[in-house]
């Protein structure tokens, strides 16, 4: 056919005719007010005379290109609907991927700086925040749920900087995380054996150590009958499950008023009937609210925490509980009987791992709160294996049988102690 191109040429490249091509559409939308959908663009991209010579295929492929320029991520688009993808950062006009192994840089044609700069502020401003001159930093959680931080010069010296960190839609199923090797075969009972038994944990880690992927299939283990109340900063959770509501935080608008915190939303949620309330992360105050609803009933409780090994977490949480008031030695008396296991997450060459599973317990005279390891990765079990399996035995439920291996000292007696 000597009318249609061949594969290899220009105009059957959409890569190299999509910038003038984007250009004139953007403008036809921009003249006629027209609403931005994907049938309206499909019709103005096969309305130009250059889509006459192009077969279907080609033109939808434009008419994808062109939405994500108008509307959507515009070259970083394709990265972000790679279910592989965790992150992408640009910098200036380089732009780096992780895809659970790493950082890597990749080509992607983002235009000039002044094209990164416009691209930062349309998605900003598509989450009702202001990135400009007198406001150079944002923080926004976009449509598909994409976590969006920008920071434009001078305040980045080489930027703009952009910080997307994608969510996946579907969660893991246990089954799943241990097909990846985030969980080790043997360990899943123990986990779904902790939240069969009502245990209140935290999910620990560093940064992008897969702490919500985990929580996630945690919450989709939590049984039907039962409501979850999630509370978070930007809503990241989305666990498979028939009955879960979520709470969102809210910042200030431009006049400095209208900011709902997480600390007025974990009071809410204690009035919506909770059987499993879930802060998302806590980074302040928070942390006192969750302990006081985990204080007067609300069993089976989590949250998240930033902490770089397990043994940082009784001090990470006395420093937010000084942040809500809460002094140090009633933080501690709080902790003991509101929160009962930690798991630990990794992010490693290799991907996203569990460290380790353990138990907080009171230490000492002063009885402040110590973490002991339940069962460590590479290691096996901890001392505080036949504690763990004696709370979870207490509340109905089977002991995993990786807590109900002999020990050196005998078999297992479901005995409280911490050591063997």
């Amino acid at each position: 056919m000597t009318g249609q191109p061949r594969a290899g040429s220009a105009a059957g490249r959409p890569g190299t005719a999509a910038p003038d091509l984007s250009a004139r559409v953007r403008q036809r939308f921009a003249a006629e007010a027209t609403p931005v959908t994907p049938a309206a663009v499909v019709s103005a991209v096969r309305a130009e005379p250059t889509a006459a010579v192009l077969g279907d295929t080609v033109v939808l492929r434009m008419a994808d290109r062109v939405h994500d320029d108008l509307v959507g991520a515009g070259p970083l688009g394709p990265l972000l609907a790679d279910p592989e993808v965790t992150d992408v950062l640009v910098n200036g006009t380089r732009v780096w991927v992780d895809r659970g192994d790493g950082l890597r840089q990749v080509a992607v044609p983002v235009g000039t700086v002044d094209d990164v700069r416009r691209l930062a502020q349309r998605l900003a401003a598509t989450a009702g925040r202001r990135l400009d001159d007198g406001s150079p930093y944002a923080d926004a959680r976009l449509a598909d749920g994409t976590r969006l931080h920008a920071v434009l010069p001078p305040v980045a010296t080489d930027g703009p900087y952009l910080s997307l960190r994608t969510f996946r839609q579907r969660p893991f199923t246990l089954d799943e995380l241990v097909d990846h090797g985030t969980v080790p075969r043997p360990v899943a009972p123990l986990l779904a054996a902790v939240v069969a038994a009502r245990l209140a944990y935290l999910v620990t880690g560093g940064t992008g150590s897969g702490k919500t992927t985990l929580l996630n299939t945690l919450l989709g283990l939590v049984p039907g009958t039962e409501r979850i109340v999630l509370v978070e900063d930007a809503a990241e959770l989305h666990p498979r499950h028939p009955h879960v509501v979520g709470l969102q935080a809210r910042t200030s608008n431009v006049e400095g008023s209208g900011a709902v915190g997480l600390s007025d939303l974990v009071r809410q949620a204690l009035r919506m009937r909770p059987d499993r309330l879930v802060v998302g992360e806590c980074r302040g105050g928070e942390v006192v609210g969750l302990l006081a609803a985990l204080n007067t009933g609300h069993d089976g409780g989590a949250g998240t925490l930033h902490a770089n090994a397990p043994s940082d977490v009784p001090a990470r949480l006395e420093a937010l509980g000084l942040l809500g008031g809460l002094p140090r030695a009633a933080l501690h008396a709080q902790v003991t009987a509101a929160l009962q296991v930690v798991f630990q997450m990794r992010r490693g060459r290799h991907g996203r791992v569990l460290e380790s599973v353990s138990l907080l317990l009171p230490d000492g005279p002063d009885r402040l709160v110590s973490v002991v390891p339940a069962w460590l990765r590479g290691r096996g079990l901890g001392l505080a294996a036949r504690a763990l399996g004696a709370l979870i035995q207490q509340r109905g439920v089977p002991v995993p049988p990786i807590l109900a291996q002999p020990w050196p000292g005998g078999a297992w007696s479901g005995s409280a102690e911490t050591s063997s």
